[in-house]
């Protein structure tokens, strides 16, 4: 069993894809914001789907943060509406392994993409 972080303050977005996830038998830790979320990257994931734009800690700021801990070898998708290259390029430099436009992606679409990284391990 895999074990997912999913750092969204969409919470009806990050609802869908848990369970989902959890049908797969994946276990799944939610967190709508980048200080909830520092607490909770101190145990180890497999995948961590992170959203941007999110209160009190931006996800960037968190994606630096993770890359210093326990889950700098971790699959960090970056899952955002925000359409900047600028972003993507620091994401993507900071150890993101891909950057995800939210509106490309149905929450089916966004699951197989995620179970296809698991499925890599």
């Amino acid at each position: 069993m895999s074990k997912v972080l999913i750092v969204d303050d969409d919470v009806l977005s990050t609802q869908m894809y848990a369970t989902k996830l959890q049908s797969g038998g994946h276990e799944v830790i939610l967190s709508s914001d980048g200080e909830e979320a520092l607490e909770k990257i101190k145990d180890t994931f497999d995948l961590i789907l992170l959203d941007i734009m999110m209160p009190k800690i931006d996800g960037v700021a968190l994606l630096k943060e993770i890359k210093k801990g326990v889950n700098k070898q971790t699959v960090i998708l970056i899952m955002t509406n925000l359409i900047s290259e600028e972003v993507k390029k620091e994401c993507l430099e900071n150890g993101a392994t891909e950057f995800l436009l939210k509106a490309d992606y149905n929450p089916l679409q966004l699951v197989e993409k995620i179970e296809q990284y698991l499925k890599k391990e």
